[in-house]
């Protein structure tokens, strides 16, 4: 069944978003890391945001389907589509690493590395960072949407579609739960790896969400315009 496949390689990209890979290892660096049960927490609270959010999606996406086909092809669902998709586009430039270290600014990035080593001192304050996290990347995970877009187009049972979700949505974590446990287990000498994928993931992290917006934005656009003026 190609649909397994394909959603278990959506899932390995989303893996390695900043929410799922970037902020547990930026934990993991730390000099006070927290314990095992704090990380685990996190990747807990965030698994449970995306399949919520997920579970919410496919039900509406679903039922818009079934009773407002014709609608969702209407310019009152195209006007607003097209102009979401130029906003979004928009906002992607602002997420050029390059040119804000020309003009001598931080990355995006550095002010959640900010936050999260902030909130590691409490299990409640990591979880927070879990919602927050998943909250600013649901509009720039491609990956994501596009799994809950197979889902819905699979035409599988409801439970069989909620049930492949929460595969993904644990699939999402495995990467980050590895590197929790090689920590755990190897201690300092598994430090120059996550030094490595970190200095990678966060100087490019500011990059990839502005090209995640910059193709939301064109899909956007592109499903807008041939229903407001011909194909």
């Amino acid at each position: 069944m190609i649909l397994i496949p394909a959603l278990i390689g959506l899932a390995l990209v989303d893996s390695t978003s900043i929410g799922t890979l970037v902020l547990p290892i930026w934990l993991l660096l730390a000099p006070d890391r927290p314990p095992a049960r704090r990380l685990l927490g996190y990747l807990g609270a965030i698994t449970v945001f995306y399949f919520v959010i997920g579970v919410a999606l496919l039900t509406v996406a679903g039922t818009a389907l079934d009773r407002f086909g014709d609608l969702a092809r209407s310019p009152i669902v195209l006007v607003p589509q097209l102009v979401l998709g130029i906003v979004v586009f928009a906002v992607s430039w602002r997420f050029d690493s390059k040119k804000r270290r020309a003009r001598g600014e931080p990355d995006r990035t550095a002010a959640w590395r900010t936050r999260a080593l902030n909130s590691q001192s409490s299990g409640t304050g990591l979880a927070v960072l879990a919602v927050s996290a998943g909250t600013l990347e649901l509009f720039t995970m491609l990956p994501y949407l596009a799994a809950i877009g197979l889902l819905v187009s699979s035409e599988l049972p409801t439970l069989a579609a909620i049930g492949l979700l929460a595969a993904y949505c644990v699939v999402m974590v495995v990467p980050a739960l590895l590197l929790m446990g090689a920590r755990e287990l190897f201690h300092t000498r598994v430090v120059p790896l996550l030094a490595r994928l970190d200095a990678f993931l966060s100087r490019h992290a500011d990059s990839a969400t502005g090209w995640a917006l910059a193709i939301a934005g064109i899909l956007l656009i592109r499903g807008a315009v041939p229903g407001l003026f011909g194909s």
